[in-house]
């Protein structure tokens, strides 16, 4: 059963992009999932979404993000808001992921612009329709150009959101100009997708967000997006400078390196990454705890 939602707010609030957890030989940690997905919610999640960029999808098969939307429904399916990563470069590829997806029982789609091959903005306009087109599920649009190589124009953006299914956007685009347009033009629901910006885009419009951060701050993001809707911008502010070196340390390298760090420090579930992105150095370890400690998480 799929959380409520309302077509202002299709997928809650507060999300986090969740990392994917292995064992210690690099395989699937389907259970070491559930336990990390059950411990995100109860954090103050309203959503998590699998098998994105954080989720080390690069280099995950089709057959384990498939198993992985499963069973991470099976443990919190029926409270939180379930996405399913299914962006690639190959519309084909992108179909398929999407049908899994729905077959596994998520409760919608995060697609990616196509990277690598950059494709001209009509080109991003069918790609994106085609997949929604694919399933039932309504789809959460991923704008970040610093991977995908293209960015979503303003205008496709307007054009997308007049799509049924196409319902969210997930900015990592780094922006606030643009993104102000594209939120005065388009019923697009908008989602920051860079933490450092959760505010500021919070303040021209965005619902919420999905974060990166939200595997160790959850609470703090819920008390400033809290404060936020409540209409107190000074405390809002507050929070939002109390967690900048937060924000700050868990990106000084590669966020899933770090992110799976601060986990496997706190206990949690998370394990390897896998190459071509290696572990976190002692020295890169040492500077996350006094990054993550000055703003008050202490590992």
């Amino acid at each position: 059963m799929a959380p409520t939602s309302t077509p202002e707010i299709p997928f809650g609030r507060a999300l986090t992009a969740m990392v994917t957890p292995f064992t210690a030989d690099g395989s699937l940690d389907l259970e070491g999932a559930q336990r990390l997905a059950t411990h995100l919610v109860g954090a103050g999640n309203d959503g998590l979404v699998l098998n994105g960029t954080t989720g080390e999808s690069p280099t995950t098969t089709d057959a384990e993000k498939g198993d992985l939307v499963r069973a991470v429904l099976e443990a919190v399916g029926d409270r939180a808001h379930i996405i399913a990563g299914v962006g690639t470069n190959d519309t084909r590829h992108t179909v398929a992921l999407a049908r899994q997806a729905e077959a596994a029982g998520a409760h919608g789609l995060l697609v990616v612009t196509p990277y690598y091959n950059k494709p001209p903005q009509e080109g991003l306009y069918q790609h994106f329709t085609t997949v929604a087109d694919a399933t039932g599920l309504p789809v959460m649009l991923y704008d970040i150009p610093g991977r995908s190589g293209v960015a979503i124009a303003t205008e496709t953006l307007v054009r997308l959101g007049e799509h049924p299914r196409i319902v969210a956007n997930k900015d990592a685009k780094g922006d606030l100009g643009a993104a102000g347009w594209a939120l005065s033009r388009s019923a697009l629901a908008w989602y920051s997708g860079d933490d450092m910006l959760n505010l500021p885009l919070l303040s021209i419009g965005a619902v919420g967000y999905v974060s990166v951060v939200g595997h160790v701050v959850a609470a703090e993001l819920r008390s400033m997006l809290e404060a936020h809707l409540a209409g107190d911008a000074a405390k809002a502010a507050e929070i939002h400078q109390h967690l900048l070196p937060v924000f700050t340390g868990m990106f000084r390298t590669q966020g899933v390196i770090t992110t799976k760090a601060a986990l496997n420090l706190q206990g949690l579930p998370a394990g390897p990454v896998r190459l071509p992105l290696v572990e976190a150095t002692e020295a890169e370890l040492a500077q996350l705890r006094k990054d993550l400690a000055a703003g008050g998480v202490h590992l």
